[in-house]
């Protein structure tokens, strides 16, 4: 027997359609989890409604017109703007109707539900840029009203868009600094990767084609065997040979501490944004 999907028949209002809402509106559609006419996208931006609009959704400048259609509200907006948005949809919020989704990097839970009527079911998700390519990594947390099929909903929402976990609140600003921030540290990664073979007198497109299929190779082969980064590592290793005498220089130079050691100055910053927007 099938399982009925926690978002059937229910409506998805999208505030905020960037890079990252337009993403979830992408991936939900292509996915089948939902039908375009699920999804109403609320935006200021003419051409960003423009571009949804394409896919098939309903799209409306009005974010209280958008909330009052709809049952999942997804706040796909910058956190700068966020409390301005909050106090724009309190009043047509209704808790007993409404599950609130926030993606807005450093704005805590506690924050949200201040600003929303009492009760009202409040999700926190940090998903990163790869989900634009429906390849994203999103960290997951219940606020005090969600309840499990609150969860279930936020699950397959950001599934559409690549993988999905659950964290305690409190290691959001871990998750930030580790896949939040992590894109960047793979593209300077592959960038390095990529120089070091035109030195070595590959064609540049070449050498970007064959670190980024690296990269995207090396990373499949983690999740889908599931062994243990060293064991993989070990694998391509053989005695005397190049891999290893390439790991001996990344070792000498300290490599794998000067990624913790980056993960760590990113996590300690994510700590000082948060707190500094209150959190």
């Amino acid at each position: 027997m099938e399982l009925s999907s926690p978002l059937e028949g229910k409506r998805l209002a999208v505030i905020g359609v960037g890079a990252m809402g337009s993403a979830l509106v992408r991936g939900l559609i292509q996915s089948g989890k939902v039908k375009p006419e699920q999804i109403v996208a609320a935006d200021i931006d003419p051409s960003r409604l423009a571009a949804v609009q394409a896919l098939g959704v309903l799209t409306t400048n009005d974010n209280k017109s958008a909330v009052q259609q709809s049952e999942i509200v997804l706040l796909c907006v910058k956190p700068q703007v966020m409390d301005e948005l909050l106090a724009d949809i309190a009043p047509v919020t209704d808790p007993k109707k409404h599950c609130v989704i926030s993606i807005a990097a450093g704005v805590p839970i506690a924050r949200i539900e201040a600003s929303l009527p009492q009760g009202t079911p409040v999700i926190r998700v940090m998903p990163n840029t790869p989900a634009q390519v429906l390849a994203g990594a999103s960290a997951i947390a219940l606020g005090t009203n969600a309840d499990e099929n609150h969860r279930k909903i936020a699950r397959e929402i950001f599934s559409a868009v690549g993988l999905v976990v659950d964290v305690p609140e409190k290691l959001m600003d871990a998750v930030t600094a580790l896949s939040g921030s992590g894109p960047a540290y793979v593209f300077v990664f592959a960038e390095a990767l990529a120089d070091a073979g035109v030195n070595l007198g590959l064609p540049r497109d070449v050498a970007l084609k064959l670190a980024a299929q690296t990269l995207l190779g090396a990373a499949k082969m983690l999740l889908e065997t599931g062994k243990h980064p060293a064991e993989l590592k070990d694998m391509v290793t053989s005695p005397g040979g190049t891999t290893i005498a390439a790991l001996s220089v990344l070792e000498q130079h300290a490599f794998r501490g000067a990624i913790m050691e980056a993960i760590a100055a990113a996590h300690q910053r994510a700590k000082e944004l948060a707190k500094s927007s209150g959190e």
